[in-house]
C-alpha cells in the first residue's frame, strides 16, 4: 500500500476514534513544567499526571500524533532508521481496556488498516525476573493471533520494559512489535538482534507501581501506551528498506545533492545527517529555542554545528537555509512551523556564520600545536570540544601534514568527558516525571501567580515561554524584549506575596477549549475546540489551561521570592524564584 505521511496520520487517528478514542493535541517539544528532560521524547510525556490517576478530560481512550526529539542515540544517526525528530504515533487507556484489547487494536490497525501482512511481523514480550513474572499472558494473545510461536522472544528488562520515569510511579512490561524490511524471504526464527527486523509499535503495559523501597506493586490503575514511528511505518508501506527514500526525506536529501553535486548513494551517512539535524534544528527553533551554550539550546547548538561538519565533507558551505526550505512544505500542517519560518531561517544563518568563524579559530590553534609534529589525545580533544572539530577531521589534516595522531588517547578523552556529561545529566534530571511532591506543587501553583503579575505589572500579551520546577526553585521564561528593573521586580513580588496573603482558593474546571477561551483563560489554543481541557482559576486573579500539580489554596505557599532575572534567550526573560 502506497501511503503519504498525511495519509497515514489519517487513517491512524480515525481508526482510533471508530474504537472510541478521543483525538489530544501535539504538545510542544518542549515539556512543560517538568525538569527531569529536556525535550518531549514521547508521546506519553504529557500524560504522565494522567497516567498517575488524575482524571483526563477528554476521558479513559485518548489518540494522537506527536513531535518527538531524542538525542540518547544521535551517534546512530546516518544508518536507515533512526532520527533526532520524529513523529509517534500514540494512542492510550488510561484505566480502561487492558493487554488483550490493546494487542488486538494494534493487530487490527497493522494487518486491516494498513495491510501489512502478518507473515512478515514478530514481536518481544518480556521474560519476567525477579521483581515482576513472566509476561505469558502477552505471548498467548500473540499466538491466539496466529504470530507463531518462532516469531515471539522473550527478552530482559534491558530491552522489553518501561519505566518508572523517575525514581518512583507507574511502570511495566512491554511487547514491541517487528517488521521484516529486508526482501530476502521472512526468516522463520525471529531474531532480534537481526537489523532486518525493524522495529515499528511497541505497547508498554503498566501495570506496577514501584514505591522508594523499589517494590513492585500492582498498580490499582493500569494503563496502555501504545507509540508507532511514523517515518518507520511509511517507509514500509511504501516498500522502502531506508527511511531517507520516503516523502519526507526526499526533498531535503534532493537539495543536498543539487547544492553539492554529489550522489546520495555514494555519500549516504553525511547526507542523512545532515537532513536529519536540520530537521531537527527547524523543530526546536519552532518552539522558541534559540542556539546557546545551554540545555535545549545547547542541544540546538551542536546538532546544527555535526551538520555544518559533515557538510564540509561534501564542500557545502551557506548551505543551512537552502535545506531547510523542503522541511516547511513537507509539514505544512505545522502552524508553528510554517509562521516562524523567517525567524527559523535568520538563526540557521546566523549560527552556520558563527561556527564557520570558530572552525577559522581552531585551524589557527591546529597550526600551533603541529610545531612538535604530533597531536597528542588532549590536544584532539580540545579542538574536538572547544573548536568543533570532529577526530576524522582531524585525522584529515594531521594526514596532509605527515603527523603523528594519538586517536587512541583521544577515544579516552573523549570516554572520560561522556562519563561526566551522563554523570550530571543523570543528577540534574534525577527527580523524574513523577515528582508531584508537595514543595513542587506549591512552587508549580505560584507560577501561575507569578505569570499574572508580570501581565499586571509588564504587559497583557505576555506568554509562557517554558518552565522548569524542582522541590528547591521554579524557573519561568516569558516574551519580553528587555530587563526588568528592580523596581518592577520588587512590583511583581509584592503582588504575588499580596495574592498569598488573600489566602485564595485554587480551583479546577473541565472545559472546551472554544469556552475557556470565551472565559479568558491563558494557554496553548488550537483549533480542535471540542478538545476538554482543565483550566485552573486562582479566585479571580488568575485563569490558565494546565495539567500539573497544585496546592488547593495558595495559603499553603508561604513568602514568594525573586531570585535571578536574566536573558533566556531573543525577546526572552528568564526568572528564578523560591518559596520561604
Amino acid at each position: 500500500m502506497k501511503i503519504s505521511r498525511k495519509q497515514l496520520i489519517e487513517k491512524y487517528i480515525k481508526f482510533f476514534k471508530s474504537k472510541n478514542h478521543k483525538e489530544i493535541q501535539n504538545s510542544p517539544l518542549i515539556p512543560e513544567n517538568d525538569p527531569t528532560v529536556l525535550f518531549t521524547t514521547a508521546g506519553m510525556h504529557p500524560l504522565v499526571p494522567f497516567l498517575l490517576g488524575q482524571p483526563h478530560p477528554q476521558g479513559k481512550r485518548l489518540v494522537n500524533i506527536q513531535k518527538c526529539i531524542r538525542t540518547g542515540d544521535i551517534e546512530e544517526v546516518g544508518d536507515k532508521t533512526h532520527h533526532t525528530f520524529f513523529e509517534m504515533m500514540g494512542n492510550w487507556s488510561l484505566g480502561d481496556y487492558w493487554k488483550e484489547q490493546a494487542i488486538n487494536l494494534t493487530f487490527e490497525f497493522i494487518t486491516k488498516t494498513l495491510k501489512i501482512p502478518k507473515e512478515k511481523l514478530a514481536v518481544t514480550v518480556f521474560k519476567g525476573d525477579k521483581n515482576a513474572e513472566k509476561d505469558t499472558e502477552s505471548a498467548k494473545i500473540w499466538e491466539q493471533l496466529e504470530i507463531p510461536k518462532e516469531r515471539i522472544a522473550f527478552l530482559d528488562k534491558k530491552e522489553n520494559w518501561w519505566g518508572p520515569a523517575g525514581k518512583t510511579g507507574p511502570c511495566g512490561p512491554d511487547t514491541e512489535i517487528f517488521y521484516w524490511s529486508s526482501k530476502e524471504k521472512t526468516p522463520t526464527k525471529f531474531k532480534p538482534e537481526d537489523e532486518n527486523w525493524v522495529e515499528i509499535g511497541n505497547n508498554v503495559l503498566m501495570q506496577y507501581l514501584k514505591d522508594e523501597k523499589e517494590n513492585y506493586n500492582e498498580a490499582k490503575q493500569k494503563n496502555i501506551d501504545f507509540g508507532g514511528g511514523v517515518e518507520r511505518i511509511i517507509a514500509i508501506l511504501n516498500n522502502q528498506d531506508d527511511n531517507y527514500q520516503t516523502e519526507i526525506w526526499k526533498p531535503i536529501i534532493k537539495e543536498i545533492e543539487k547544492l553539492s553535486n554529489k550522489k546520495y548513494k555514494e555519500n549516504q551517512k553525511e547526507m542523512r545527517i545532515i537532513a536529519d539535524h536540520i530537521k531537527a534544528s527547524c523543530f526546536i527553533l519552532a518552539d522558541g529555542i534559540t542556539p546557546s551554550n545551554t540545555e535545549q539550546g545547547y542541544v540546538l547548538r551542536r546538532l546544527i554545528r555535526r551538520a555544518i561538519r559533515y557538510a564540509r565533507k561534501l564542500n557545502l558551505k551557506n548551505f543551512t537555509t537552502k535545506i531547510a526550505e523542503p522541511i516547511f512544505k513537507i509539514y505544512d500542517d505545522y502552524n508553528n512551523l510554517t509562521k516562524n519560518k523567517k525567524q527559523i531561517l535568520e538563526e540557521l544563518e546566523k549560527e552556520e556564520n558563527r561556527f564557520l568563524e570558530t572552525l577559522e579559530k581552531g585551524m589557527k590553534k591546529f597550526e600551533k600545536m603541529t610545531n612538535d609534529n604530533k597531536i597528542d589525545g588532549k590536544e584532539a580533544f580540545l579542538l574536538y570540544q572547544s573548536y568543533g572539530f570532529p577526530i576524522e577531521m582531524t585525522e584529515e589534516l594531521t594526514k596532509e601534514r605527515k603527523i603523528k595522531l594519538d586517536k587512541k588517547a583521544f577515544q579516552k578523552e573523549l570516554q572520560k568527558h561522556q562519563q561526566l556529561s551522563r554523570t550530571a545529566t543523570e543528577g540534574k534530571f534525577k527527580s523524574g516525571l513523577a515528582d508531584s511532591s508537595n514543595q513542587t506543587t506549591k512552587l508549580h501553583t505560584a507560577t501561575h501567580l507569578l505569570a499574572e503579575a508580570l501581565r499586571k505589572i509588564l504587559k497583557k500579551d505576555i506568554q509562557q515561554r517554558g518552565s522548569n520546577i524542582t522541590a528547591e526553585r521554579l524557573r519561568f521564561d516569558f516574551n519580553f524584549d528587555r530587563k526588568l528593573t528592580n523596581e518592577e521586580l520588587t512590583k511583581i513580588e509584592n503582588l504575588v506575596n499580596k495574592k498569598i496573603t488573600q489566602c485564595l482558593d485554587v480551583k479546577k474546571q473541565e472545559l472546551t477549549v472554544k469556552d475557556a477561551k470565551k472565559q479568558g483563560a491563558q494557554g496553548i489554543f488550537d483549533n480542535k475546540y471540542r478538545q476538554k481541557v482543565n483550566v485552573y482559576s486562582i479566585g479571580d486573579f488568575s485563569k490558565e489551561i494546565c495539567a500539573g500539580p497544585h496546592a488547593e489554596n495558595i495559603s499553603e505557599l508561604g513568602k514568594f521570592k525573586i531570585t535571578k532575572e536574566s536573558s533566556s534567550s531573543a525577546g526572552v526573560r528568564r526568572i528564578k524564584a523560591i518559596l520561604e
